[in-house]
């Protein structure tokens, strides 16, 4: 089973639903400090939930900026699989890619491609059609 943002009739796919946690749970422990959403609301309390109005489009697109240059801040090591259980470590352990340096670059999609990339292109295609942003199973 896959995830992707749906945005229109486009789709970006980002991976395993773990995978996709896996972000979420790696931002509320290093940038919001264990508290979810108390810095990042539109991300992390609405996205997350499955659906971003598109009125708070522009929100998400301020907040991904901070969370990605916040992120470069972080060795690979403080990622953070699962935010209810700090101990598990992802399915590839610390088995990474060189090319990784911090977590701003971390997140890889199952295609090869760049998470937050590929996550901020969704928003502004979003932006661009005025349109919602919603994370689906494919």
């Amino acid at each position: 089973m896959s995830v992707g943002f749906k945005v229109g009739f486009f789709w970006f796919e980002i991976g395993t639903p773990d995978f996709l946690h896996c972000f979420f749970s790696t931002v509320a422990v290093n940038l919001e400090e264990g508290s979810w959403g108390s810095r990042f609301p539109v991300i992390m309390n609405e996205l997350y939930q499955g659906h971003l109005e598109e009125k708070n489009v522009t929100g998400a697109i301020k907040e991904l900026k901070t969370i990605k240059k916040q992120l470069k801040k972080f060795s690979p090591e403080k990622v953070v699989w699962d935010f209810e259980n700090l101990d598990l470590l992802p399915p590839w352990k610390n088995e990474i890619s060189s090319g990784i340096t911090d977590l701003s670059n971390y997140f890889v999609n199952s295609d090869g491609d760049d998470f937050m990339t590929l996550f901020m292109h969704a928003l502004e295609k979003a932006q661009e059609l005025k349109l919602c942003v919603n994370i689906e199973e494919l």
